[in-house]
C-alpha cells in the first residue's frame, strides 16, 4: 500500500479544489478544457485504486483492464458530480472509481466457486457463534467450532482473504487536514453484496455507531491492527513489524475481525 488513493488528491488540494468550484460554477454544462484539467488532476487516482484492489487479487487480473474501467468512473464522476453535495470531488471521484472496478470484477466473477462457499460457510458460522457468545469470536473458537487444525484454518482464511479485502478499499485519512481530506464512514469498512440493504434500513450514523461499538469489543491486537490499516493508512508489512508478527499473520487477523463484523451487521439488520 505505498501510495493510497487519498494521497494523490491531497498533493494538489487547493488547486483542485478551485478547479472543481470554476467547473461547476453556474453552468450546467461543464466546458471541455476545464474538464479536461480535472480528469488530468485526478488521473493518479485510478491508478492508486487499481494498485490497492489488485494487490488482494489472483495474478491473473490484468492489471491494465481494471485501469481502463477505473478510468470510465473517473470520467463517469466528472459528468456526474453535484457541487452542492458535501462530499468533495476527490472522495466522490474515488468512489465513482471503486464502485465501477467492482463492479467489473464481479462481473467477471474471478473468485473460485469453492472460495464463495467456503466464505459463506465461514460466515455462517461466525454468526452462529457470535450469537451464542453475545460477543466477537476469537480466532481459536472459530477454528475449532469448525473442527479444523491450526493448518487448515490458516489455508482457510488465505483462501477467502481477496473477499474480506476487496470492498475495503477506502479513502481514509488521519490527518484531518484541508477541505479535500477524506474521512472513512466506519460502515463502509465492511461493505458486502449481502448487507447492501442495510442503509435503507438504518440511519448512516446509526449503522456507523453499530459498527463502532463493535469494533471497540474486539480484542486488543484486532482492534488495533484494523485502525493501523484503516485510519493509520499503514502497509500489512509495517504493522507486522509493529507486532513481530508474519504479514500472512496479520492478514488472518483482519479477516477473522472483518468476518464478524459483516456477522454482526447482518444479524443486526435482520432483526
Amino acid at each position: 500500500m505505498n501510495d493510497t488513493f487519498a494521497k494523490p488528491a491531497k498533493r494538489a488540494t487547493t488547486a483542485a479544489k478551485k478547479k472543481v468550484a470554476k467547473a461547476y460554477a453556474s453552468s450546467e454544462d461543464k466546458p471541455a478544457v476545464q474538464q479536461e484539467e480535472l480528469f488530468d488532476t485526478y488521473l493518479p487516482l485510478v491508478k492508486s485504486i487499481v494498485n490497492r484492489i489488485k494487490m488482494n487479487l489472483p495474478p491473473h487480473i490484468d492489471e491494465q483492464d481494471l485501469h481502463s474501467v477505473g478510468i470510465t468512473g473517473l470520467i463517469s464522476a466528472l459528468k456526474k458530480y453535484d457541487p452542492e453535495q458535501k462530499k468533495s470531488f476527490g472522495s466522490y471521484a474515488a468512489m465513482r472509481i471503486r464502485g465501477a472496478i467492482l463492479d467489473e470484477l464481479r462481473r467477471m466473477d474471478w473468485m473460485p466457486r469453492n472460495a464463495r462457499t467456503n466464505f459463506k460457510k465461514l460466515r455462517k458460522t461466525v454468526e452462529e457463534l457470535e450469537q451464542k457468545l453475545g460477543r466477537p469470536a476469537t480466532e481459536e473458537e472459530t477454528r475449532l467450532e469448525l473442527g479444523l487444525t491450526h493448518k487448515e484454518y490458516e489455508q482457510l482464511m488465505a483462501e477467502v482473504r481477496p473477499i474480506t479485502f476487496l470492498p475495503l478499499d477506502n479513502t481514509s485519512s488521519s490527518s484531518g487536514g484541508g477541505d479535500d481530506s477524506e474521512s472513512t464512514d466506519l460502515y463502509e469498512i465492511i461493505p458486502d453484496d449481502n448487507i447492501t440493504p442495510v442503509t435503507s434500513k438504518m440511519e448512516k450514523d446509526e449503522v456507523t455507531r453499530l459498527v463502532a461499538e463493535r469494533i471497540n469489543q474486539l480484542p486488543d491486537v484486532p482492534r488495533k491492527v484494523l485502525a493501523m490499516y484503516y485510519f493509520q493508512d499503514m502497509r500489512l508489512a509495517e504493522i507486522a513489524e509493529v507486532f513481530g508478527l508474519t504479514e500472512s499473520r496479520i492478514c488472518q487477523i483482519h479477516s477473522q475481525a472483518i468476518i464478524g463484523l459483516r456477522s454482526y451487521i447482518t444479524t443486526v439488520m435482520h432483526k
